[in-house]
């Protein structure tokens, strides 16, 4: 297989690589085996080994069998990020069923349609697992299935546009992408151990990749129950033989002083972590020389941010992702190897087996440097939705994904996110960007946070109109509808400007831009 060679791939590796075909249980198989009683997961005073996890997780399949549960059945996993989630995660897969994440915080009523559309025949929560665990083997089952066809996951979007819709992801797809990210991000070969289980030959040199395998320290925040959180946050993170300290909520002092004390070498996560770890006092005279990678997702990092983060932790390659739940995860990446061109503003390249094209509206391929709808094919893309056929047959032909995202496509492949197809807004026929205006007021020093939506007007279409988190008390919104205005077209202007304590984020840290307009329809 020929190495390819330029400025943004990994030195030494191929454009595609070679991925055993094992079920997702391979993964914790193997790196029970390497790294055995190194710390897996820590909470609190709490500890969980690669060896215990290993154990505990086999113990919850056999406890799934005992309840009946078959292959391809469907588990609803109900809880949120604890030591009890990667056991009732692996065992699961382990015992032949499908997971089904479920965001913990949602209503009664809105789980209840949830594991109902997917047909869930249990649902588990943190306080269960104990007890399904209980008394049962240390060693996983026997329970023959096939990769490309038995379900992983059936894990349901964000919803923060529209309707959470089901996406059926086989073992294959989840095996797949969880080695395209982790390869990508170590320097790194998939194989086999002596028994079958997934491992990682980490080929690249120490000089581009200086997290050795088995060495890594992270904190998490990111939600199990997501898809960069399932694949990047957790099986990534189990391959690579990681250290992960699950904080429970959002707190950045003690973010900031575990990152230090942890000499943590990672950090991951949605710009709302960021956002809120500029904001905190204590950055400035924390110690972030340990980190080698901040790594960021769920939505367009501003460009101010990354200077930012540049200046705090100088030792860090700061890249952005692209993904989402209808490709397993991970699309695009920029370069981690140290000597790799990183671009601000930009996801990256398009990472191992995998395409992207930028296409128009009528369904043609749009020149380099152009817009139009960002479309991705590759061996993580899903098999379609859970019983939507329309909505499938909506946005999957010949193997291609239509993401619903705009995006422009460099010359040498770097791919910028512009905005999301239902966040664009049409101002007397003129196409409006609100990421454009995001960014601008992003480096306003008095912003904080900053989204911008559309308010429904009879007369030209739609208003660009933003909510923003000021930094600074004596700022007015006139003040920064000008300072916006003066470096925009007319037609790109905005209206208005609504201060606000916070900008409502989901679980994974996507803004909601569903409810920024319901408060706008619901002003007088």
């Amino acid at each position: 297989m020929p190495v390819r060679i330029d400025e943004t791939w990994p030195p030494g590796f191929p454009g595609s690589l070679v991925y055993p075909e094992v079920p997702v249980g391979a993964i914790l198989a193997g790196s029970v085996r390497r790294y055995g009683d190194r710390v897996a997961f820590a909470r609190g005073g709490e500890e969980l080994t690669y060896t215990d996890l290993g154990a505990r997780a086999a113990a919850f399949a056999h406890g799934l069998i005992a309840r009946g549960v078959a292959p391809g059945d469907r588990v609803a996993l109900r809880m949120p990020n604890c030591l009890e989630y990667p056991v009732a995660y692996y065992g699961t897969v382990l015992a032949g069923a499908t997971f089904v994440p479920v965001n913990p915080l949602l209503p009664e009523p809105a789980a209840a349609r949830q594991t109902t559309d997917a047909g869930a025949v249990l649902t588990v929560t943190a306080a269960d697992v104990p007890g399904i665990v209980e008394g049962n083997p240390p060693a996983p089952p026997d329970v023959p299935f096939d990769v490309h066809e038995t379900l992983a996951h059936l894990a349901y979007t964000g919803g923060t546009t529209g309707e959470s819709k089901g996406v059926r992801l086989p073992h294959r797809n989840v095996v797949v992408n969880t080695l395209q990210y982790a390869c990508w991000v170590s320097g790194s070969r998939p194989t086999l151990d002596d028994d079958g289980g997934l491992v990682l030959d980490q080929v690249g040199a120490e000089t581009e990749w200086p997290t050795r395998l088995g060495t890594g320290v992270t904190i998490n925040l990111t939600p199990w129950f997501h898809a960069m959180g399932t694949i990047a946050g957790l099986n990534a993170m189990v391959l690579m033989g990681f250290t992960v300290v699950l904080h429970d909520r959002l707190d950045p002092n003690t973010y900031l002083a575990d990152a230090q004390r942890l000499r943590v070498t990672a950090i991951g996560g949605a710009p709302a972590l960021f956002a809120a770890l500029l904001a905190c006092p204590d950055i400035a005279t924390t110690d972030l020389s340990s980190v080698r990678v901040i790594s960021s997702g769920a939505a367009p990092m501003p460009v101010e941010m990354i200077r930012r983060l540049h200046e705090l932790a100088p030792d860090a390659v700061i890249s952005e992702g692209y993904g989402l739940t209808e490709v397993t995860m991970c699309a695009t990446s920029g370069p981690v190897h140290r000597s790799g061109t990183r671009r601000p503003g930009t996801v990256g390249v398009p990472i191992f087996d995998t395409e992207v094209r930028i296409m128009s509206p009528e369904g043609e391929p749009v020149p380099p440097g152009e817009r139009g709808e960002v479309c991705v094919r590759g061996p993580q893309v899903m098999r379609g939705y859970h019983n939507r056929p329309d909505a499938t047959s909506d946005v999957l032909a010949d193997g291609w994904l239509r993401t619903g995202d705009i995006g422009v496509l460099s010359e040498d492949g770097y791919l910028s996110i512009v905005d999301r197809m239902k966040d664009m807004l049409l101002y007397k026929g003129y196409n409006v960007y609100p990421r454009e205006l995001e960014e601008i007021l992003a480096a306003h020093p008095a912003v904080r946070a900053a989204a911008v939506v559309g308010r429904p007007d009879d007369a030209v279409g739609e208003l660009p109109v933003a909510f923003v988190v000021p930094a600074d008390p004596s700022v007015t919104e006139a003040d920064l509808m000008a300072a916006v205005n003066e470096q925009v077209v007319a037609y790109k202007r905005l209206r208005e400007v609504h201060f606000t304590d916070q900008i409502p984020v989901s679980a994974a840290g996507k803004i909601l831009k569903r409810e920024l307009r319901g408060r706008l329809a619901a002003a007088p």
